[in-house]
C-alpha cells in the first residue's frame, strides 16, 4: 500500500495513503532503527531545500553550500511549501518539537531578515509557524516574526499590544 516519507494522522494529497495511527506513532518512537531512518529522511529533504542539520541533538540548521540554487527552486515551486508543512507536522508527531522550532525559525530568518525566500514568506507565517506544538515556543517565534516583519503595522499573526510587551 502507498506510504509516506513523513506520515501524519491526517489525510494528505494522496488519498490512497493511510493516515498514521497513535499506535503506529508509539511503535515508531520505540524503534531506534525507524527513528534513525526518519532523521536520515529529514536530512535528505533538508539537503534538497539547501539546508543542513548541523546538530542532531538540538536540531540546529544552517544553509548548505548550494543554498542559492536550492532557494531558487523553493521560490519557484510553491508545492514545496505543502511538503515543508507536512514535514513540520510530522516532526511534532514523532517527538522532534525542537527540530520544528529550528526549521520554522530558519524560514522566518530567510524570509523576513535575509529576504532570500520571498515566495515562502506567506507559508512560513500562515502555516509553518502554527505547526509548533509548544505554545511558548510558538509565541517566541510569532514575536520574532513581528520584530522582523515590514511594515510592522501590517503584521496580522498576533496582537500588536501583546507583542510589543512580550518578554
Amino acid at each position: 500500500f502507498p506510504f509516506r516519507l513523513f506520515p501524519l494522522r491526517e489525510h494528505g494529497m494522496n488519498w490512497r495513503a493511510k493516515p498514521l495511527t497513535c499506535q503506529e506513532i508509539k511503535a515508531f518512537k520505540k524503534s531506534k532503527e525507524v527513528m534513525q531512518r526518519f532523521i536520515r529522511a529529514y536530512q535528505l529533504m533538508l539537503r534538497f531545500y539547501g539546508i543542513i542539520l548541523i546538530n542532531e541533538e538540538t536540531g540546529e540548521l544552517k544553509r548548505a553550500e548550494n543554498w542559492a540554487e536550492r532557494f531558487q527552486n523553493l521560490n519557484r515551486f510553491s508545492h514545496n511549501n505543502l511538503r515543508i508543512t507536512r514535514i513540520l507536522k510530522c516532526l511534532g508527531e514523532m517527538g522532534y518539537e525542537r527540530y520544528q522550532v529550528h526549521l520554522v525559525k530558519f524560514f522566518l530568518t530567510e524570509t523576513l531578515v535575509k529576504e532570500t525566500l520571498p515566495n515562502v514568506k506567506r507559508s512560513a507565517l500562515d502555516y509553518f509557524l502554527f505547526t509548533i506544538r509548544s505554545k511558548q515556543k510558538r509565541r517566541e517565534l510569532v514575536h520574532y516574526a513581528w520584530k522582523h516583519f515590514k511594515p510592522r503595522d501590517s503584521f496580522v499573526w498576533g496582537p500588536h499590544d501583546k507583542l510589543s510587551k512580550y518578554r
